[in-house]
């Protein structure tokens, strides 16, 4: 035994997998190369090589799981190009201007089609709320409902949608509670699409960048944008949010969020997903919020991301025969092994999905919580 196979051998033990094994979360190695891969590439080696087929499992995202809540990142050493990717990020300011547009062009500009196909009939691509919930659209609308309720909207308000996507909670919230909504992201397909898809109602749809928006709103939401912040940003972030709510104004932030504070993402989902991507911490949101809001609300449901992503895993599969018309096979394991290893990193409790409500001055008597 090579001394490479050794060293893995001996982590995925401490994770109770078993190569060549034949429970569901067992590796098949396919590839011997694959050692001496994971050994000095690490998490970025495990992406790639799955992606090349190096290694296969029944179900990957139980084997993923099982890594994560090993905490084997815990007991291998940092390697160089470990080190050199956190001194980059302390360095550098990845999500400056010129910077933050990169990932909309490399993820959400992608394809619609895709997009179309894998996630809900109103196209929310973020956790998903499943209480009392039967499938997929319903726990979106859920999501959606119980944003709306959180912030409290009355009719005729003008609200701010940080990261609005293809429009999925404008749209809602105008059907539902007669407000108007702007929109700002920077993906040009999806501001293509979602005027499309809002077509004749007050939402509107701008390709800017967040610190630009000038403007005074009654309500502020920001849904799965605050991951692609930053955190040297996330004083500038709350800052813009502050600058443009109503002083008796509501705002709300969903975010995937870290365990841990970080200065850096996983290098696989860097390189492939999210280019400058990064999770906020319950201390670094503290921090930047601290002296401008009052945290009236803070939500965890992360359990709920595993759902949502399986869901959309399933969809992306039974698709597949449309969605390759566009992609290659490595696209397809690629794509697999980011919505499986999310799915993952939230059933392990690795990573936790937060709705924070926070208003500038406070709400006399209370805030109503919502769940």
């Amino acid at each position: 035994m090579s001394k490479y196979k050794e060293i893995v051998v001996n982590l995925l033990k401490i994770a109770g997998i078993t190569i060549n094994g034949d429970r569901p979360w067992d590796i098949i190695i396919n590839d011997d190369r694959f050692y001496k891969r994971i050994v000095h590439d690490g998490e970025l080696g495990l992406g790639e090589s799955y992606m090349d087929g190096w290694w296969d499992s029944q179900n990957p995202d139980q084997l993923l799981a099982k890594l994560l809540r090993a905490d084997l990142q815990d007991k291998v050493k940092e390697n160089i190009p470990t080190l050199l990717w956190v001194l980059f990020s302390k360095i550098f300011n990845s999500q400056s201007f010129g910077r933050a547009k990169i990932v909309g062009k490399k993820h959400y500009d992608i394809g619609n089609t895709l997009f179309q196909l894998m996630l809900d009939k109103r196209m929310n691509y973020s956790c998903a709320y499943w209480k009392d919930a039967k499938n997929l659209n319903e726990a979106q609308e859920n999501k959606l409902e119980l944003i709306c309720k959180k912030l409290q909207l009355e009719k005729g308000m003008e609200i701010l949608d940080l990261g609005c996507g293809w429009g999925a909670f404008g749209k809602y919230a105008y059907e539902k509670y007669g407000v108007k909504t702007t929109g700002i992201t920077i993906s040009k397909q999806q501001k293509i699409l979602g005027e499309k898809l809002c077509k004749d109602i007050p939402v509107s749809f701008h390709l800017i960048d967040y610190r630009k928006i000038k403007g005074k709103y009654d309500r502020i939401v920001s849904v799965g944008m605050m991951e692609h912040v930053g955190y040297k940003n996330y004083n500038t972030y709350f800052n813009t949010i502050s600058k443009n709510l109503a002083d008796d104004g509501i705002a709300l932030i969903q975010t995937i969020g870290s365990n841990r504070s970080v200065t850096t993402t996983s290098a696989w989902f860097d390189k492939y997903i999210f280019p400058n991507g990064m999770l906020p911490s319950i201390k670094q949101i503290g921090e930047a919020t601290e002296r401008e809001f009052i945290i009236e609300d803070w939500h965890n449901f992360g359990h709920y991301y595993d759902y949502t992503l399986m869901e959309w895993h399933k969809n992306f599969k039974n698709n597949w025969n449309i969605i390759k018309q566009d992609y290659d096979e490595k696209f397809f394991r690629m794509w697999t092994y980011y919505l499986l290893s999310s799915a993952a990193s939230f059933r392990s409790r690795y990573n936790q999905l937060w709705q924070i409500v926070i208003t500038k001055k406070g709400i006399q008597g209370g805030y109503n919580l919502y769940r």
